[in-house]
């Protein structure tokens, strides 16, 4: 009997329909979770950086040699490309002579906001997938479950003495379909989750950096007039 209800048994008696769903649903579910090693891996790297960054910056280090230290990077990403937006608009802007500091502020300002949205954008990067998968997953194998037990139903109207041997394997497969639509969804919602937290919290973090950095640059221009 054990062997009969084996998952993979279930898979291979199941009707087309109810094997394509739950082929969906495998693909789902294995693509979901590479995205989500790949995006802790970035969110991760992303804090680290963020940290890292700060502590040099907040040190006292010469804003040209941090920007020259930065620059030298073969990629750069993050907080970093915010600093680097800001301080070349920076630089552009008081090579013109024509400047007032409320212009240099407005002028790093726009600038970093651009590089704020790209990587934003780039943390954000599969969290919209996760969010389909836990959402649609349920529905999808609730509708081969639907599906199956329907099939059982026609199959025992057919025959004039039912028992629920005839049934049970039916419903089995088709209860299958609901499970690996849950096993899809319940890690995703999971991810999505905590991984929109992690990003609303580099966010705002970045965020706070470019006004105390717009505000820096705001002093220095006032320092030189």
């Amino acid at each position: 009997m054990s062997a009969e209800l084996s998952i993979l048994d279930l898979f291979l008696e199941a009707s087309l329909l109810v094997k394509t769903v739950m082929l969906i649903l495998l693909g789902f579910s294995v693509v979901s979770w590479a995205m989500i090693f790949q995006r802790r891996k970035a969110l991760v790297e992303a804090t680290q950086q963020l940290k890292e960054f700060e502590d040099k910056f907040w040190s006292g280090a010469d804003l040209s040699k941090l920007y020259a230290e930065v620059t030298a990077h073969p990629q750069i990403k993050g907080i970093e490309s915010l600093f680097v937006a800001g301080f070349k608009e920076f630089a552009r802007i008081r090579k013109s002579n024509v400047y007032t500091p409320q212009a240099v502020v407005d002028g790093t300002h726009r600038a970093m906001r651009v590089a704020l949205s790209r990587e934003v954008d780039a943390l954000e990067m599969h969290l919209p997938f996760m969010a389909t998968v836990g959402s649609i997953s349920p529905y999808i194998g609730l509708f081969g479950t639907v599906w199956g037990i329907m099939n059982s139903f026609i199959a025992l109207g057919a025959v004039q003495q039912a028992t629920l041997a005839m049934v049970a394997p039916g419903i089995a497969e088709a209860l299958v379909a609901t499970a690996m639509g849950l096993f899809a969804a319940i890690p995703a919602v999971m991810a999505y989750n905590r991984f929109t937290h992690s990003v609303e919290k580099l966010e705002n973090s970045y965020a706070n950096f470019m006004e105390e950095f717009s505000s820096i640059l705001h002093r220095q221009s006032s320092a030189v007039q």
